[in-house]
């Protein structure tokens, strides 16, 4: 008797030991199984109704010529999501031009919807191409992966295979492309030419004729890659310091034409009716003449600026 209670008494604490372990077990697999539910079937989020018509305007057709020159800007945005950033900047400055400034509501308007369409076009202007841009100096580290994954003795869709993981966006994004249409048996040729279509810069049309034909004639490709590397980065480090030189005169180019403007709004809420003569037939003439000569020293300083290698 005294031998049994021990024994009963080491089984229960064995069967309460055991009876955790599997209890942990089952929660950690029921983890598991939940987690693998929720990425074969993902549950929708309630979403409010400007999300909703946010992600309808994304989908139509009207958005896909913003979307192309979104991405062309190298603006990470939506095409609803920068429509909204203009509404809200419409009632800020119509709040800002009336409330503050003491403005004629109808002139407000005017002025804000002018405002918003010069900073549209301006935009878009002013960010020509920095996709383009921002895809260029990222080919140098492109050219010298490339050229260590040759070095290495693995083949160019396995190079880009780890471009695509290891480098950033847009590069990043576009050889995950090119390493998708590669494994769906797209052939290298017509992967990279369809890129290719889609980045027109020369130092990218350069890369890519370099290697179409490294693979059709053959020869080093390793030593190739590297020489175009170290010209990319050579070009980089010269465009960094000709925008370190220029920085000043392009801050310039946005202050002068600032300035009048702010000045002129500042008087008008200081004394009473001081832009009433700009709505006669001499005022309305300097004011052409003053929003030309604002347009035209913000071109030329741009012009001046724009230094291309």
């Amino acid at each position: 008797m005294n031998l049994s209670v021990p024994i009963l008494y080491s089984l229960s604490v064995l069967l309460i030991i055991w009876s955790c372990y599997f209890y942990l077990g089952y929660r950690s697999q029921k983890k598991e199984w939940q987690k693998r539910v929720n990425k074969w079937f993902p549950e929708e989020k309630r979403k409010s109704a400007i999300s909703v018509w946010g992600d309808r305007y994304d989908q139509s057709k009207n958005a896909q010529a913003l979307i192309s020159k979104l991405q062309n800007a190298n603006l990470p945005l939506l095409p609803s999501e920068y429509i909204g950033i203009h509404i809200l900047g419409f009632l800020v400055l119509l709040l800002l031009f009336v409330n503050i400034f003491n403005m004629p509501f109808s002139l407000s308007m005017m002025i804000a919807v002018g405002i918003l369409t010069a900073v549209h076009f301006l935009l878009f202007s002013l960010r020509k191409n920095k996709y383009e841009e921002r895809f260029n100096e990222q080919l140098g580290e492109v050219c010298r992966m490339l050229g260590n994954a040759a070095r290495s003795g693995l083949t160019i869709s396995q190079g880009i295979d780890i471009v695509a993981r290891e480098v950033s966006a847009p590069a990043g994004t576009e050889f995950k492309r090119i390493s998708h249409e590669l494994k769906l048996g797209v052939s290298l040729d017509h992967a990279l030419k369809s890129v290719q279509k889609r980045n027109k810069s020369r130092e990218f049309q350069l890369f890519i004729a370099t290697l179409l034909i490294q693979k059709k004639t053959g020869g080093n490709l390793a030593l190739t890659l590297e020489s175009m590397s170290n010209t990319l980065e050579d070009r980089k480090v010269l465009n960094q310091v000709i925008k370190t030189m220029t920085s000043e005169q392009k801050y310039i180019s946005y202050i002068v034409p600032a300035m009048p403007i702010f000045i002129l709004l500042v008087m008008n809420n200081i004394v009473e009716g001081f832009i009433d003569p700009l709505w006669t037939g001499p005022g309305i003439i300097i004011l052409i003449l003053f929003i030309a000569g604002i347009v035209l020293s913000f071109l030329l300083i741009r012009k001046i600026t724009n230094i291309r290698v």
